[in-house]
């Protein structure tokens, strides 16, 4: 008699099944969001977007006398453009409309460092949360967690206290180290912001953080590497997408802030923001709105490059994860 070899079939792992499942939900997600209805939806989303700033754009090179008589739509039967709204606004020297350079090297003085600090404080505390135990640390993670409940006008009046308090002192120290700094009294603007965003960027870059394979983790301890090799040469560069997608929010929050700059500024043009300048553009009873359009699109030039620069990463870090199987 002959006997016949029966070969097993392989059992399908469950991580297969899941990674399949992950897969085919990706590819449901993919069509939906790719369909006829979908992108038309999203056509017509981005038209009513952009019509206002278009007609705000539009407004910007329009002569003041033609702005306060008719709607920016009478533009396309009566045609009138001047760049007098730009000049006035760039070029003049006057009490009533100073030039908008010293306040754009404000808010570049503030917006930058207002980024980086609690970039840096939130990925070494995000770091630290996911891949350091210590006795408390899921406690002291979800403290953070709740600190973004808080309103940040709740915190205001209490924070400039605790300025004038215990952070005058430390700011004379500075100016003798860094007399340019000191004077223009930068300092309390970046703490505020710094604090005001890390509740929120510990949170996000956590989650991202958490999400590295921990065999990688766990081979770098093998070689003998600590926590800083394997914060810089390992964690850093793989959370780079997560921190840009972060920085760019950050840069955008603080360029357009005015409530934080009001408070913790001092008001002069030493430390005045772009933004404090734009909302005394317009004059005390409105009279002169046409300098804030065309002020509005001067604060726009910045943004617009950061935005662009680090779309890719941004991008990147939007999906990060996403599609983990």
């Amino acid at each position: 008699m002959s006997s016949v070899a029966i070969t097993p079939q392989p059992k399908t792992s469950e991580a297969a099944v899941s990674a399949a499942a992950g897969v085919g939900r990706a590819e449901r997600v993919k069509r939906r969001l790719t369909s006829p209805w979908a992108t038309a939806a999203a056509i017509v989303i981005a038209v009513l977007w952009t019509i206002p700033t278009f007609g705000l754009l539009l407004s910007s090179f329009r002569p003041a006398e033609q702005i306060s008589t008719s709607g920016w739509w009478t533009f396309f039967s009566d045609p009138q453009l001047t760049l007098a709204n730009y000049g006035d606004v760039l070029f003049s020297g006057s009490a009533s409309s100073p030039q908008l350079g010293e306040y754009f090297v404000n808010s570049l003085l503030i917006a930058i460092p207002g980024t980086i600090l609690p970039l840096v404080l939130a990925s070494l505390a995000a770091y630290a949360f996911a891949w350091v135990k210590f006795k408390g640390s899921g406690t002291l993670f979800v403290v953070v967690f709740a600190l973004q409940i808080v309103p940040l006008q709740m915190a205001l009046i209490p924070l400039l206290q605790l300025f004038v308090t215990f952070l005058q002192p430390f700011q004379n120290a500075l100016h003798d180290a860094v007399p340019f700094i000191s004077e223009r009294q930068f300092l309390p603007v970046w703490i505020a912001h710094t604090i005001f965003a890390l509740p929120l960027a510990i949170f996000l870059l956590h989650n991202f953080i958490s999400e590295i394979p921990g065999e990688v983790i766990e081979a770098a301890r093998v070689d003998g590497a600590g926590h800083g090799q394997i914060f810089f040469r390992i964690v850093l560069p793989l959370a780079m997408p997560a921190i840009a997608s972060f920085a760019i929010f950050q840069f955008l929050w603080v360029w357009n802030d005015l409530l934080v700059a009001l408070v913790f500024s001092s008001g002069t043009p030493d430390t005045a923001p772009l933004t404090q300048r734009l909302a005394e553009l317009a004059g005390s009873r409105g009279e002169n709105w046409e300098r804030l359009t065309a002020g509005a699109f001067v604060s726009l030039v910045v943004p617009l490059l950061v935005f662009f620069g680090l779309q890719r990463f941004f991008v990147r870090g939007l999906l990060a994860g996403s599609a983990k199987g």
